[in-house]
């Protein structure tokens, strides 16, 4: 129904305002982040699933189509805005597939499971850029969500405050602008309470001075700048990838540059410091966003001008260190033993930030990251994580939770009751470009096992020491004949698949 309604409110407005309506248009979003909230963290993060299935967005996208073919809008571009980390999940090719642009939203500030300080926050951001071009089947990529915090709790090591809001605006934005169409987070999110964290260029008083100095320190002079106004409903597009619910606000205001669409992404960039300027002036594009997930309504957001700035140098981001080597590799038990840490996660815990599904039958073939976890006597599955920093000195335990089918609300699983899984440690990370013939070499063979597997179970695999601050890789082979497909989910009533628990 919320659908329908804003499909109906869209061509009410092009039939009542013609062109002086559309050619303020930059582009149609069908929907926003509701890859982002399907997937497994999304989930996680709001307690629920509140996201829509790729065959669904692909179904709104050809509803919009059909329904502007005849109108003064139909040529206007129409894609879907979602997290870097859903683009570049193969589970979602459908979607990119259907759309003319795709929207990437990218937080290094919230990345707090890998190095995310301001000093390697132009990196992490590019890296996420470059990963959603790879995949965007040549689509124009927008960057429609970015910024850094003026004021809110620290992430990991990203800390939130004006200094380092102004670096990432020199950093990224002075890169981004005039190459890239861009909506930045955000003009001012004060009002009527300062959210915590805080992304706002402006505080409280919409017409007092930017928080700091927007005058790129690359040369470039702004052409145009602009203010933008709220929004009249809530948008998905003020959260984050990995952003708590909390972050989200009412108000939909952002700083923005609206350029030809653009072929080339500014894959390296310099490291820069502070300099000095002002917004100024208005005027603007305007953005139609219609929702693809019931919790969302439709909305207009307009977008302010600003600088046109170069890239620079180039600047390299850290490579990821193996797992260290486990002392022991005790076989999975139905529940924590003496030395491992629980089964359940009510305390400490991570989930895969990749999946990556190899067969032994098409060994050349890169599937990518998934949301399934596929096991089965050709397939087997890597499962990637990033342990945080803070883990360093407690013990870690990588456990299989496989609980009734009848307890899952947001997920399921096809599973042929016989047979268990080996789980080797590899050496290396898997990339999303890991297949069957380039499997990273195996660090520790059959680190740990489940002889039989059965619904219900909650399984140590193996338990040693955190291998805090770095990125391990585990695969988890078929045994017995074991063939079994589910969709990795922490819902915390019945959590399914891989995890890192911590103590």
């Amino acid at each position: 129904a919320d659908f329908t309604n804003e499909l109906t409110a869209l061509t009410s407005a092009i039939s009542q305002y013609n062109t002086s309506f559309t050619s303020l248009i930059a582009g149609i979003s069908v929907g926003s982040e509701d890859l982002y909230r399907n997937s497994p963290t999304g989930i996680l993060a709001n307690g629920y699933n509140a996201g829509a299935q790729p065959t669904d967005i692909v179904s709104f996208i050809g509803q919009i189509r059909a329904a502007i073919a005849q109108t003064p809008a139909s040529g206007l571009p129409i894609g879907h805005v979602d997290t870097w980390t859903a683009w570049v999940n193969g589970s979602n090719d459908a979607v990119i597939a259907a759309c003319d642009w795709i929207g990437m939203d990218a937080y290094p500030y919230f990345q707090n499971t890998i190095a995310n300080s301001i000093n390697v926050a132009n990196s992490t951001f590019f890296d996420a850029y470059d990963a959603t071009v790879n995949v965007a089947q040549g689509k124009h990529v927008w960057v429609t969500e970015t910024g850094w915090p003026v004021s809110g709790p620290q992430e990991n090591q990203a800390v939130a405050s004006i200094p380092n809001a102004e670096i990432y605006w020199q950093d990224v934005a002075c890169t981004l602008l005039g190459k890239i169409n861009t909506w930045w987070f955000t003009l001012q999110d004060a009002a009527p309470t300062t959210p915590n964290p805080s992304f706002g260029i402006v505080g409280a008083n919409i017409n007092s001075a930017p928080l700091y100095n927007l005058t790129c320190n690359n040369g470039n002079i702004p052409s145009s700048s602009a203010a933008a106004s709220s929004s009249s409903s809530v948008v998905s597009a003020v959260s984050s990838a990995t952003a708590p619910a909390s972050s989200a606000g009412l108000n939909t205001e952002s700083v923005t540059i609206a350029t030809p669409h653009p072929d080339t992404s500014p894959a390296s960039v310099t490291l820069s410091q502070t300099s000095a300027s002002t917004l100024q002036s208005a005027s603007a594009a305007i953005t139609a966003s219609i929702s693809a997930s019931p919790a969302l309504s439709s909305s207009r957001t307009t977008l302010a001008t600003v600088s046109s700035p170069s890239a620079g140098g180039s600047s390299a981001s850290p490579s990821a260190s193996p797992f260290a080597s486990p002392s022991a590799s005790p076989s999975a038990s139905p529940s924590a033993s003496s030395g491992s840490c629980a089964t359940s996660l009510n305390g400490e815990f991570q989930y895969p930030h990749l999946i990556i599904p190899v067969k032994s039958e098409t060994p050349n073939t890169a599937y990518g990251t998934q949301y399934n976890g596929v096991i089965n006597p050709t397939v087997s599955s890597i499962y990637n994580f990033d342990v945080p920093a803070d883990y360093t000195g407690k013990t870690c335990s990588l456990v299989f939770l496989f609980p009734e089918q009848t307890a899952l609300k947001t997920s399921a699983y096809t599973f042929n009751a016989q047979g268990g899984m080996s789980v080797n440690e590899m050496s290396s990370p898997a990339t999303q470009q890991t297949t069957y013939a380039t499997i990273p070499a195996v660090d520790q063979a059959t680190m740990g096992s489940i002889g039989s597997l059965k619904a219900g179970g909650s399984y140590v695999v193996a338990s040693q020491e955190c291998a805090a601050g770095r990125t391990v890789s585990y695969e988890f082979v078929s045994t017995g004949g074991l063939d079994l497909k589910y969709f990795q989910n922490a819902d915390p009533s019945a959590p399914i698949g891989v995890y890192i628990t911590a103590c």
